[in-house]
C-alpha cells in the first residue's frame, strides 16, 4: 500500500490529540476515507495526503474537489451504515504531510462544508 506509512503515521499523530481511532481505510465503490476517529462526540473523517517534494505542489494541494466529494459519499455511507442515521455531529479533514512519509511536516486542515 503506497500511503501506508503516512497514514500509521497520521493515525498515531490523531491518537496524541486524544481521539479514537475508530476504522481505517473504510471503502465503498468508487470511495474510501482514509482514518475516521472520535474527536469528544464529533466522528471526524480524515484523507491523509503525502507529497515527498513540492514540484507538483503541496501535499494539501494534492486534494481535488472530486475527491472531496467521494469523501463526503463515504462519510455518509459511513454513518448510515454504522449508526443508521446520517445527521450526527462529524467534519472532513485533511492532514497533509509535506516531506518524507517518517519526519515530514505534518498539517492538519479543517474542511468546510
Amino acid at each position: 500500500m503506497k500511503g501506508a506509512a503516512a497514514e500509521a503515521r497520521a493515525a498515531a499523530h490523531l491518537a496524541a490529540l486524544g481521539r479514537e481511532v475508530l476504522a481505517r481505510n473504510y471503502r465503498i465503490p468508487g470511495g474510501e476515507i482514509d482514518l475516521i476517529t472520535r474527536d469528544g462526540d464529533v466522528l471526524v473523517f480524515t484523507e491523509v495526503r503525502q507529497r515527498r517534494r513540492s514540484r507538483h505542489g503541496s501535499a494539501a494541494e494534492s486534494v481535488t474537489p472530486r475527491k472531496l466529494a467521494l469523501m463526503r459519499r463515504a462519510a455518509l455511507t459511513y454513518l448510515t451504515r454504522e449508526f443508521g442515521r446520517d445527521d450526527l455531529p462529524c467534519r472532513l479533514e485533511v492532514l497533509a504531510v509535506d516531506g518524507p512519509p517518517e519526519t515530514g511536516k505534518l498539517t492538519l486542515i479543517p474542511l468546510d462544508g
